[in-house]
């Protein structure tokens, strides 16, 4: 009998948005940091950040990787890996001018 390896790495990536006010996540590994402006995700297919406002966590299983935000999304963008961004880092990358 093999052993199954329930880890989030083998889990598929997806991404679900309703009228730009709710957004479930398939794949999450981890939460970096959120607020009610910005959401920073570990997802099998890279760090992701999520932009809106009124930004709310619904909810969060992490056994499976779901996640679900409410508000108002308005842009969802793929960062760097963390193991191979410069060292701006990702906070300096959000706060841009």
């Amino acid at each position: 009998m093999e052993r199954q390896d329930s880890s989030i790495n083998n889990y598929n990536h997806s991404i679900n948005m309703l009228e730009r006010k709710t957004l479930v996540i398939t794949g999450v590994k981890k939460i970096d940091t959120f607020d009610n402006l910005h959401f920073i995700l570990d997802t099998t297919m890279g760090y992701m950040i999520i932009r809106g406002q009124d930004l709310e966590l619904v909810k969060l299983d992490t056994l499976s990787g779901n996640v679900t935000i409410k508000g108002t999304i308005d842009s969802l963008e793929y960062l760097l890996d963390k193991k191979n961004k410069n060292e701006d880092g990702i906070f300096s990358r959000l706060f841009r001018s």
